[in-house]
């Protein structure tokens, strides 16, 4: 008998243990996360300013999170996506107008030739982008970029666009809102390209991306439908010192936690830090060659070389992608 009391003991705790770490699993809201500095430094700062009756508690409504996009919340190697978008787009457009594709620059972009696109300076690449950006009312451009989104691939990874973004951030997205924070895309990629797809890769609506822009005016068209007009000048750059400007245009509070990958983030992470209250900034850092891309310091692309001075200084959270992140792209998607 008292062997069998011993098997039966052995089985149950054995049970509870399962029962225990598949519990644990169910209640992690960062599942894609290592166990570590940085995923702890989320868990440690959502839990004090959620906390009631707490010193660092903060308000719902003060509960402001900002994202960079590029690097940050999607991929963005080996250029920016948007851009990619518009190389798309030339090649479209050069099949309905064939004069185009005898013309710098977009012979070079039809080539795929980058070296001669940039020897152009930015001359050449604001002609693409005034070329496949303006002179269309933003329902027509929204749609362009809609079907692109749709059938393009990623040209190394083979994968929808809408597939390269990042699951450890789409859970920690999911986990902020969760408790009580609004969460903005605050990013130098083009305001409305972005938010054709934000709320659906990210779950944030249109009203809550910021970005850059160019001059939009209202009109009738020919049938006397009312409209938006792109046009090919620009209005506001949302990069760099543009992004605490931009947040406090669109959005009119001050983050309590930002997070960036590159050296475009830093006053945005300059701006969150240096308000009152608990505060999180955090970069992702691109250490990830074999699931991603590694690159800071010398990246023509996401450059991370003075923020990651900055931040180590001041105690900023460094997310480490290889260390951190168990995932880096979500599976079956």
């Amino acid at each position: 008998m008292s062997k069998l009391r011993t098997f039966a003991a052995v089985l149950i705790a054995v049970a509870l243990s399962a029962w225990n770490a598949a519990a644990i699993a169910q209640t992690d809201p960062l599942p894609s996360w290592n166990d570590g500095k940085s995923k702890q430094a989320i868990l440690d700062f959502v839990a004090k300013v959620t906390r009631e009756g707490g010193p660092d508690f903060v308000k719902p409504a003060e509960r402001v999170a900002t994202f960079d996009n590029d690097g940050t919340l999607w991929a963005e190697q080996p250029v920016y996506f948007q851009l990619l978008f518009a190389f798309d787009e030339v090649k479209r457009m050069v099949a309905e107008k064939p004069a185009l594709k005898s013309n710098e620059p977009y012979r070079s972009v039809l080539a795929r030739d980058l070296k001669a696109l940039a020897a152009g300076g930015n001359k050449g690449l604001m002609q693409v982008m005034a070329l496949t950006h303006s002179g269309m009312a933003t329902d027509a451009f929204n749609a362009s970029v809609d079907k692109w989104l749709t059938s393009a691939r990623h040209p190394t990874k083979q994968r929808p666009y809408t597939e390269m973004v990042y699951q450890p951030q789409l859970e920690l997205l999911t986990y902020l809102r969760a408790n009580g924070f609004k969460t903005f895309i605050v990013s130098g990629g083009g305001v409305e390209f972005m938010r054709v797809f934000a709320e659906k890769a990210y779950g944030i609506p249109p009203e809550q991306v910021v970005g850059s822009s160019g001059v939009v005016k209202f009109r009738l068209d020919a049938g006397g439908k009312p409209e938006l007009f792109k046009e090919s000048k620009i209005e506001f750059v949302d990069d760099g010192p543009g992004k605490p400007v931009g947040i406090n245009r669109f959005i009119g509070r001050r983050p309590i936690l930002a997070f960036g990958n590159s050296d475009g983030d830093l006053q945005m992470l300059q701006y969150t830090t240096g308000g009152s209250g608990p505060r999180l900034a955090l970069i992702v850092h691109h250490t990830d060659a074999e699931r991603e891309w590694a690159y800071d310091r010398t990246s023509h692309i996401g450059k991370l070389d003075k923020a990651l001075d900055e931040g180590k200084a001041k105690g900023w959270t460094i997310v480490d992608m290889k260390a951190d992140w168990k995932t880096v792209f979500p599976a079956g998607r």
